[in-house]
């Protein structure tokens, strides 16, 4: 009986290894993300900070790899503001781990205080009707002057914000690494898509 159970018990065991494994899917590539859409990954996890957020500000930020193109960036920056609290919280959406503290995926940074007495506003989720590519051929077809200039052009980045300037909040394209380097930049309505000025 004893050899019975032992040889059946080594059938069974035998049998197990003998299982197809599952092949695991390779991860897919890291890809770069529009602004709406990484505004859209971090607005739930907001909503868990402080259920009354807006968002002050959205902008984007270029990485190594995934390459920042046709209106998308491997990372992004959303600024939110909550009234209740008077404080505000930066929430980064990146493709990649990279320097300047950017980790893969949807990170909250720490609570910061907050006054609605600023230059920028906060402004409505609804308001961001058209997203990074749209704004960026409006941005390209409203700058001739300056895509002819036959010089390299440094990388293009987006800015969303509401500022006392507009009446609406603004996507600020801008060439260049910082809005105040830059070496041209545009603005464009965030839900008509129109060019609103310099």
């Amino acid at each position: 009986m004893k050899i019975q159970l032992v040889g059946l018990a080594a059938v069974l065991l035998a049998g197990c290894s003998d299982a197809p494994t599952e092949k695991k899917e390779p991860e897919p590539p890291p890809a770069a993300v529009t602004g709406r859409q990484a505004f859209q990954q971090t607005f739930g996890l907001a909503r868990t900070w402080s259920t009354d957020v807006l968002p002050l500000r959205i902008r984007s930020i270029n990485v190594p790899a995934p390459k920042s193109e046709d209106g998308k960036a491997g990372a992004w920056e959303i600024v939110y503001v909550s009234e209740s609290k008077a404080r505000m919280r930066r929430y980064t959406w990146s493709a990649v781990e990279a320097e300047g503290n950017l980790h893969k995926g949807v990170w909250p940074g720490l609570e910061e205080a907050w006054s609605p007495h600023g230059q920028e506003r906060p402004f409505l989720a609804a308001a961001i009707k058209v997203d990074t590519p749209a704004v960026l051929q409006t941005a390209i077809s409203k700058s001739a002057d300056y895509m002819k200039k036959a010089k390299t052009k440094p990388l293009v980045n987006f800015m969303l914000e509401s500022i006392s300037k507009y009446p609406s909040p603004v996507w600020r394209v801008f060439w260049g690494e910082t809005v105040s380097g830059a070496e041209w930049s545009v603005f464009i309505d965030a839900t008509t898509g129109l060019y609103a000025g310099r």
